[in-house]
């Protein structure tokens, strides 16, 4: 793995908690705009990954990257417990699953850091460590912005990433 990529591990090592007690071990407060202060920590797991690009025609009919789908590893403690992939999607190696949709966003730490989120859980499957959980918020986020030219519609750019997934549910 690549260095220049690797985060530190601060926060995979929570699996059980508050919310308030996972937001003290972040490298950053979380945002007004995306915390959810009155659920329940699930687990934080770390993504190691890219996001998906596509070059297709703006509303303007100019050419520009599209978000197309994310790609990424879950780490928890050091070691492979899943993925992270279109929908979006999280799939835990116990077999849970959970789907969201964007409900908010903040700018991420620079110009070249994808914004951290909010997203509400709008289905989920099996019976595991995703169970239940209600909201995901994507923070402390690293690189997966794309940048330079997009001159061929149909062409693909994949932008390395890493960020801090926190999953949450109802007490």
């Amino acid at each position: 793995m690549d260095a220049r990529w690797r985060m530190p591990l601060f926060v995979v090592a929570l699996s059980v908690g508050s919310l308030a007690a996972a937001t003290a071990q972040l490298s950053a407060p979380i945002p007004t705009a995306i915390a959810t202060p009155s659920l329940a920590l699930a687990v934080v797991l770390h993504a190691e990954g890219a996001q998906i690009y596509e070059c297709r025609a703006a509303s303007d009919g100019n050419l520009a990257w599209r978000a197309r789908e994310p790609i990424a590893t879950l780490v928890f403690d050091g070691s492979t417990v899943g993925r992270h992939y279109a929908g979006p999607r999280w799939e835990y190696v116990d077999g849970s699953v959970v789907h969201a949709k964007l409900a908010s966003s903040t700018p991420g730490a620079s110009e070249d850091d994808i914004p951290w989120l909010r997203l509400d859980v709008v289905d989920q499957r099996g019976n595991g460590k995703l169970s239940g959980v209600t909201r995901v918020e994507r923070v402390n986020t690293r690189g997966g912005v794309a940048r330079g030219p997009c001159d061929e519609a149909g062409a693909f750019l994949s932008v390395p990433y890493s960020a801090d997934y926190v999953f949450l549910r109802k007490d």
